[in-house]
């Protein structure tokens, strides 16, 4: 694309953005409040200095997503995708904003709540969700109860933005164990001479092991095709039942994925060694994710929702 081209494109977004700012009611109320909200998690949002030396719970939470082994990192992207989603229902929003709400201040001393309750105990993530959910009420005292209702799902996804760290075990554990199982089952199906132990993968003769560590469990790639899948069915369908089943996916999507990824690994393993299959197995994560994106593609095709009936050549409206 030329750079006049960029400039063009650049231009009507600024022209479109100022329109839709200019026709939001109490815009200084709401920069204000909102100022002052994030100055707070800034100067005191995080209190476990010990383990990230810093007041921010911004600081906290990239320190989160940048850490381990990456499998927070999605994180850093969340706020951006919100956003687009944001300016793609600008319409929706526009029309649903209104004057103050009062309300709206009940949802902010929730989030308030929340946070005092994090910093005391020394939860950051509690502090995380009483942040967005004083960022909803502000938005809701500022706009009304129907922006609230319009915005809900963007907004949702802020959801994502909270690490789940540790607490992470509880769904890794039970994934390794199957990603392990159906690995190991399948290569012993097509002749392989494999066992397993625990999350572990090894041959008889003991020339090659491999352990499904929590990041080949699938937990990366299941939190990226929740997203993935929340966001698509929202955008692609209409009906709920269609949303939730591409929602659903995600989960079977996930392991399938990762045991396609493990299985090959096990195949190259047995045939050009250790070596060989570690090197596949750290290469090769975009293919198996490519493929379920195709999948999730290949599902909406087949839920798409029919086309409304053209109405007959010569007839009258209802």
């Amino acid at each position: 694309m030329s750079e006049r081209g960029q400039t063009g494109i650049l231009e009507e977004f600024r022209v479109e953005f100022l329109k839709c700012w200019e026709r939001l009611p109490n815009r200084g109320l709401f920069l204000g409040l909102l100022a002052a909200w994030l100055l707070l998690f800034q100067c005191y949002g995080n209190s476990t200095f010990g383990y990230v030396d810093t007041p921010s719970l911004f600081g906290w939470m990239w320190n989160a997503y940048s850490g381990g082994d990456g499998s927070e990192e999605h994180g850093k992207f969340v706020p951006l995708v919100v956003l687009l989603l944001f300016w793609w229902k600008r319409k929706d929003l526009m029309a649903a904003a209104a004057g103050l709400w009062l309300p709206g201040l009940l949802v902010f001393g929730l989030g308030l709540a929340l946070h005092v309750v994090g910093y005391m105990v020394q939860q950051p993530r509690v502090s995380i969700i009483g942040l967005f959910v004083g960022l909803y009420g502000l938005m809701g005292l500022a706009w009304g109860w129907r922006f609230l209702w319009a915005s809900f799902f963007p907004f949702f996804l802020f959801a994502f933005s909270v690490p789940l760290g540790s607490l992470a075990e509880r769904i890794t554990f039970p994934l390794r164990l199957l990603v392990t199982y159906l690995s190991v089952g399948i290569s012993q199906a097509v002749g392989c001479d494999v066992l397993r132990d625990g999350s572990r993968i090894f041959d008889a003769q003991r020339t090659f092991q491999f352990d499904v560590a929590p990041a080949c469990s699938g937990i990366r790639s299941l939190v990226a095709l929740i997203a993935l899948t929340l966001i698509f069915g929202y955008v692609a369908f209409k009906s709920w039942w269609r949303r939730g089943l591409m929602i659903l996916a995600a989960f079977p999507l996930a392991v399938f994925s990762n045991v396609t990824r493990i299985t090959f690994t096990i195949f190259i393993a047995e045939l050009f060694g250790q070596d060989a299959g570690k090197t596949v197995e750290q290469n090769s994560g975009f293919v198996t994710f490519a493929v379920a994106i195709a999948c999730v593609l290949a599902l909406e095709r087949w839920l798409r929702e029919p086309k409304p009936a053209a109405p007959a050549p010569g007839s009258q409206p209802a």
